[in-house]
């Protein structure tokens, strides 16, 4: 028999895997490694899961445990183990209204954000998923000027990268 614990953690994670899978993507090529980095983050957060107070909303603490996961695991691989390049076959929505163009420009889009540093992806991340300065700030463990700073920064490479 389930513990409420238990229950309520498969709920929130069953709600937000979502994000989890976003962060995979964002830091693996392949769907092995997709799959092992997803495994590990959910290994992760439910080990966390007891020290989870409430004190942000569950999405927010998902996205800090998933990218720092992702980051420190990440450091460790590019010591010793080169990656591939990111097959663009591997998230092909399929679609009869399918958007080549677009999937060309987020093509484009992530073939920039991989070269940034584990920082500025995350950070590159939360923004392009509509999250404010605030919880981009909470989640990532630093002040909210900062994250604006950071993030101005960051623009400004990726519009070197993409328009040279």
């Amino acid at each position: 028999m389930k513990s409420s614990s238990e229950e309520s953690f498969v709920k929130q994670l069953k709600e937000n895997q979502n994000i989890i899978h976003k962060i995979c993507r964002l830091y693996t090529s392949d769907g092995d490694a997709h799959n092992d980095l997803f495994q590990e983050i959910t290994i992760q957060l439910w080990k966390a899961y007891g020290q989870f107070r409430g004190d942000s909303k569950f999405t927010t603490w998902a996205y800090r445990v998933g990218l720092n996961t992702a980051i420190t695991l990440y450091r460790k691989k590019k010591r010793s183990i080169e990656t591939t390049p990111f097959d663009s076959e591997f998230h092909r929505i399929k679609n009869d209204e399918y958007n080549f163009e677009e999937e060309e420009q987020l093509k484009l889009l992530y073939k920039g954000i991989e070269s940034l540093n584990d920082i500025e992806k995350a950070l590159i991340f939360l923004y392009l998923e509509d999250k404010d300065y605030t919880e981009i700030a909470e989640t990532l463990g630093i002040s909210e000027v900062n994250a604006r700073v950071k993030m101005n920064r960051i623009k400004g490479k990726l519009k070197k990268i993409l328009n040279p």
